[in-house]
């Protein structure tokens, strides 16, 4: 789809609608260039953003500088890089929705009883889009991610929202399908090599209306079959969302979905209709503050090189969220802290943009295009992605080596998961992967200080040099204090002329997931010096690997492996 309409929304007729006169013209731009980013798989260097959206490499300079201002994306090198941070904005559509926080427990128990993949999918238009995923973990495995948007014709789910859609939403369905009748404005499929005539979905759509269930057998590509039932919405009766089971024709035919897995699945969906209907409504959660402020002093700061109406048109959307699905204009305003006419010309640009719906009395809902901005691509990030920008940024602050690393399954071992290291004569050599005992490193004691005593496996205790602490007891005294005091210093238990402080990292729950560390020769720094300039800087780091990882995890599942 050409530059200009990749962000503009598709009439019935396919083509885009003429763009509002108080649309937000710069706004429009940035969604152009998080969308390219998207579908670049979260990297892509200036001159790739400025050959996909047609857009002045000033104009890109400009945008990607205030998405970095925001923390939205990250300027490695040449490349502008999609960080966690942006998530905020799918899990504002994702809280609002609700479904995953109320369905996702289910749908992984499916999982688990059946040993395959289980999907729930909220219709996008004429596609579907992905809001949970459970995996199994397979050579041929799923590997759609939350995000992902699919033409309803080559899914289970597809004809189950079809049968619901109005004449204008197939007139929009065939109007796309004349217009790219290879599907390239999906990423997330295959092209299509031989189109299925319209009438074959049609009777798809009446077939799933009449039967309550559907079937994708090899639709999407060869080998990949699917049930579907619909979860219905107990106020309206509508479909809220749809569950699928999904696996390979070495497992299972379609044939062998429907007959042996279907009764399971709608049983499942049973549980899930009732777990809508029995849930207490949410209670408000307090949208961020001072977010006009914070713009404003950017603008103060940065000059022409922050664009503040593509800030303040991304904060609109972080408005919505849990407790706030439907929104007035004035809603909106006040949680922003925006100005009702800017934050209107936002709403009327967002409208534009399909990423927002208008509800009933006067109010306003994200749509799931929401999840187009990047959350794709980032759902599937790991603890050690998210943390090596952030150790990077600390080695060139303390120029000393920095690292993260996670507890064994047995809890007697570290495993390094990411490393920054800095260029010495004399330098700390080692690598991600390496393992050391846990007792005697500092990354170990500030978990295994999380680790209620009586749970933790120490291993053998040996000395590794002369001043490593081997007796129990001492150790677990050690570990007492770690725990009150929030890091770790360990000098040369692990080896001769080695000193390490680490500090913990948590995860939403509050619970000590992996540690971070900085590690140097004892000649470089006292024991006082590590304390009091490179431990504020070392939590300092652990703060902001947290804040990404709580995003991050917060709908999705974060490896810390």
């Amino acid at each position: 789809m050409p530059a200009n309409t990749t962000t503009a929304a598709l009439g019935a007729t396919g083509q885009p609608d003429a763009v509002p006169a108080e649309a937000v013209t710069p706004l429009m731009r940035g969604i152009t260039v998080l969308r390219h980013l998207t579908e670049a798989g979260g990297t892509l260097s200036p001159s790739g953003l400025e050959r996909a959206t047609g857009l002045a490499r000033s104009t890109i300079d400009r945008i990607t500088s205030t998405l970095a201002r925001m923390g939205y994306v990250r300027l490695d090198g040449r490349d502008a890089v999609l960080t966690p941070r942006l998530m905020e904005l799918g899990n504002a559509y994702l809280s609002a929705l609700r479904l995953p926080a109320l369905l996702a427990a289910r749908a992984d128990e499916l999982a688990d009883e059946l040993d395959e993949s289980v999907s729930l999918a909220v219709g996008d238009r004429d596609g579907i889009r992905f809001i949970h995923q459970a995996t199994r973990r397979r050579a041929m495995s799923l590997s759609f991610r939350i995000g992902d948007l699919l033409p309803a014709e080559r899914t289970a789910p597809g004809p189950l929202f079809a049968a619901e859609w109005s004449d204008a939403d197939w007139a929009r369905w065939r109007a796309r399908r004349a217009a790219d009748p290879q599907d390239r404005a999906f990423p997330a499929v295959p092209p299509r090599e031989h189109p299925h005539p319209d009438e074959e979905f049609e009777h798809r759509a009446a077939q799933a209306a009449a039967d309550g269930w559907a079937l994708d057998d090899q639709l999407i590509e060869p080998g990949l079959v699917a049930v579907a039932a619909p979860v219905r919405d107990p106020r309206t009766g509508q479909v809220a969302c749809v569950a699928s089971v999904v696996s390979h024709t070495s497992r299972h035919t379609a044939a062998g979905l429907r007959d042996t897995l279907l009764p399971r699945l709608r049983a499942a969906v049973t549980d899930m209709e009732r777990e809508l209907r029995e849930s207490p409504p949410p209670e408000p959660a307090a949208p961020p503050s001072g977010l006009a402020t914070w713009t404003g002093a950017s603008k103060q700061e940065l000059g022409r090189e922050f664009v503040e109406s593509l800030a303040r048109g991304l904060t609109v959307l972080t408005a919505f969220g849990e407790g706030r699905a439907e929104l007035t204009l004035t809603e909106v305003a006040k949680a922003t802290g925006l100005a009702r006419a800017t934050a209107r010309r936002a709403l009327i640009t967002y409208e534009h943009l399909g990423l927002v719906r208008p509800g009933p009395h006067r109010t306003f809902t994200l749509t799931p295009r929401v999840l187009s901005l990047g959350f794709p691509p980032l759902s599937h990030t790991s603890l050690s992605q998210i943390a090596t920008p952030h150790l990077a940024d600390l080695s060139t602050r303390v120029h000393e080596s920095a690292s993260l690393a996670v507890l064994s399954p047995s809890g007697e071992e570290i495993q390094y998961t990411a490393r920054v290291a800095t260029i010495r004569v004399m330098s700390v050599n080692i690598t991600v992967g390496t393992r050391l005992p846990a007792y005697a490193t500092s990354m170990g004691r500030v978990m295994l200080a999380d680790v209620p005593e009586q749970a933790r496996e120490l291993g053998e205790l040996r000395a590794l040099t002369p001043r490593t602490v081997t007796d129990p007891s001492a150790l677990s005294a050690i570990l007492d204090e770690v725990r009150t005091q929030g890091y770790a210093l360990v000098d040369e238990e692990l080896e001769e002329g080695l000193r390490s402080i680490a500090v913990p990292v948590r995860d939403r729950t509050g619970r000590v997931v992996a540690a971070v560390n900085v590690a140097m020769h004892a000649a470089r720094h006292t024991a006082d010096e590590c304390v009091h300039d490179i431990l504020p800087e070392l939590r300092a780091t652990a703060a902001g690997i947290e804040a990404d990882l709580h995003v991050a995890g917060r709908f999705t599942r974060v490896s810390v492996a």
